[in-house]
């Protein structure tokens, strides 16, 4: 078995359903421990580098605008897990991407559904593999953001401007 870290996303439909305590009380299930967490208003080009594996698929666009909160609200809710298999650990618990297809007691088989338009609604997102789960969270977090981490880092001397409380 082989420590990992895992990205999970309470995207737009599973914050405004209030169903974070659930999903999280769910997730620890996994005996995994959350290494980071926050909230975070998803710009395009996060969006689009987050999917961007799906870029030529014909629902792109209506993907990137959900996950933005055009549909629901402007916020997700990013968690950093991590444990000995936590990919394969979350992956079970969450369910299948299409919550028509998830097992009833998985996170997205409860809580998802199909729209009439099509759009699963599935309130959340997990990492695939490690290997994504490395992607993705070096995407969604600087690595001072977490507790611990097990990917490579550097420190880097840069200038850059910063917005401060008054």
């Amino acid at each position: 078995m082989k420590v990992e870290q895992c990205l999970v996303l309470i995207k737009p439909d599973g914050l405004v359903k209030s169903l974070t305590g659930d999903i999280i009380s769910k997730l620890s299930e996994t005996q995994l421990v959350i290494v980071g967490a926050k909230i975070v208003q998803v710009t395009r080009e996060l969006a689009e580098e987050h999917y961007q594996h799906l870029r030529e698929e014909k629902f792109f666009d209506e993907l990137i605008r959900y996950i933005m909160g055009e549909f629901h609200t402007k916020r997700v809710l990013a968690l950093a897990y991590q444990g000995e298999d936590a990919t394969a650990k979350i992956r079970k618990i969450v369910g299948a991407t299409n919550p028509e297809l998830a097992e009833p007691i998985s996170i997205r088989g409860k809580y998802g559904r199909v729209t009439t338009r099509g759009v699963f609604e599935n309130v959340v997102h997990a990492s695939e593999s490690p290997k994504e789960a490395e992607r993705e969270l070096k995407l969604w977090f600087r690595p001072d953001e977490l507790v611990n981490t097990i990917f490579p880092t550097q420190l880097k001397k840069v200038a850059i401007e910063k917005l401060f409380w008054k």
